[in-house]
């Protein structure tokens, strides 16, 4: 069964390009997509959406780090290095299944969130 998403950022960098094609796999329902470059999420907006969800999984690389928001939320400094980029602005590509927010790609991070 499909999962149904949205994403923002799928664009050019080689990140969101491997987002892309493991999404274009047929693993999920892609119901909103945003370009991150036209639609900035900042600290501030960044961290209230984290707040909304009860699962923060941050993807690099093979790295991948998960965040418990509803049983023990890490402290906004702690999330806000994990979740923003060089920029400031939310890392691309972010993906939000359900309760969960995925941030960044990680192939064992997508899996992991949306099965495969």
């Amino acid at each position: 069964m499909q999962k149904p998403c949205k994403t923002q950022g799928l664009l050019t960098s080689f990140c969101c390009q491997k987002a892309q094609e493991f999404l274009e796999s047929g693993r999920v329902d892609v119901t909103v997509t945003t370009d991150a470059k036209k639609e900035k999420r900042g600290r501030e907006e960044a961290l209230a959406l984290a707040r909304t969800v009860e699962t923060v999984v941050v993807g690099k690389g093979k790295k991948v780090v998960t965040f418990d928001m509803k049983n023990s939320p890490p402290d906004d400094d702690t999330l806000a290095a994990q979740i923003l980029g060089p920029t400031g602005n939310l890392k691309a590509p972010t993906l939000r299944v359900g309760n969960t927010l995925v941030v960044g790609f990680s192939e064992d991070a997508y899996r992991q969130v949306l099965g495969g």
